[in-house]
């Protein structure tokens, strides 16, 4: 639905349950959108994925209203998070520890961002080598802020952007290149340098080979209903794909795992027999939390591109990371 026709306002809701029979969090609460004061007490349990803003007939954006009663909760607790059990994401995150800026003084970099780099170590040095020779792009290891800015701390994502903002300007960058779905919708209006997917610039640049046959893809929730990224990606596949729909949530979504783990193992349980095939997605988390959950042939679409073998390295996610801090260019 487009943007300008969304309503961010519950008393809206007509209390239709549309959104509750697509959305397991309210179906569990026996929820409606527009049920305002009891999502305000729930609202860290949602998995902001926007599935029940799909759905709604009155064009309800029940994400950003249950982001906004994070953000009324912050508020209300002087800036600080009311919520226990997010302190170690927070401090990961807030000023990004394995943040990089070394080999950024570029007018092109790389933006990894968190957990590519995490899960496919080997192909994200392959990548930076790759763009260095090809057009001379340099890398940028960063959070881009996404987790802080959806647990409700507008002050921190401000704070974030900024800073980001500021030493891409000191490193005379113009373009950057993510490689993660979260990165580049949260980043593209955020920031004033130019930022596209790398889809788009290995298209650009004729990189990367055709998938043969039809395949199966779980789209990740920030291009869930644009499918934006989607569309560039469709220039290196032979044949429409089967997207998965019925699948609300990789389990990751809106830091709601912490506090709904049941839930979070039945949306990535709930592939069922997809199981048996290969599940293509371009989303470093979600690849590699279906592979944590037993789907051990979950194949992440840019790796299927660029001909790499790597399997998501679900063991060493903070070990890589901590790396990728004390990266240098050869």
């Amino acid at each position: 639905m487009n943007d300008k026709l969304r309503i961010i306002d519950p008393e809206a809701c007509i209390h239709c349950h549309a959104c509750r029979q697509h959305c397991l969090f309210l179906e569990k609460y026996n929820l409606d959108i527009g049920d305002e004061e009891k999502l305000k007490e729930l609202s860290y349990h949602c998995f902001l994925c926007g599935k029940c803003s799909q759905v709604c007939p009155k064009g309800i954006d029940g994400r950003e209203i249950i982001l906004g009663m994070r953000k009324d909760q912050v508020r209300s607790n002087r800036g600080k998070l009311p919520e226990k059990g997010y302190g170690m994401l927070v401090r990961e995150k807030q000023n990004y520890l394995f943040q990089n800026y070394r080999n950024g003084a570029n007018k092109s970099v790389l933006f990894p961002g968190c957990n590519f780099p995490a899960f496919y170590p080997e192909t994200t040095r392959y990548l930076m080598e790759l763009f260095r020779e090809k057009t001379g792009a340099g890398t940028v290891f960063d959070c881009c802020g996404k987790p802080v800015a959806e647990l409700g701390m507008e002050l921190q994502e401000k704070q974030i952007i900024k800073r980001m903002g500021r030493k891409l300007r000191e490193n005379g960058v113009e373009e950057v290149i993510t490689l993660c779905p979260n990165c580049y919708v949260y980043l593209k209006p955020r920031l004033s340098v130019k930022v596209v997917s790398i889809y788009e610039k290995l298209r650009e640049l004729g990189i990367g080979k055709r998938i043969e046959g039809r395949l199966t893809i779980f789209p990740p929730c920030p291009d869930r209903e644009d499918k934006e990224l989607l569309g560039t990606i469709g220039a290196f596949l032979t044949e429409e794909p089967d997207i998965i729909s019925h699948v609300q949530c990789c389990g990751l979504g809106g830091c709601a795992g912490k506090r709904e783990k049941e839930l979070a193992e039945q949306m990535a349980g709930s592939l069922g027999q997809e199981k048996k095939k290969p599940i293509y997605t371009y989303c470093a988390s979600c690849s590699g939390n279906f592979v944590r959950k037993g789907y051990k042939n979950t194949k992440h679409i840019l790796l299927e591109i660029l001909e790499r073998n790597e399997r998501p390295d679900t063991g060493r996610s903070v070990v890589n990371r901590i790396k990728t801090k004390y990266r240098r260019e050869k």
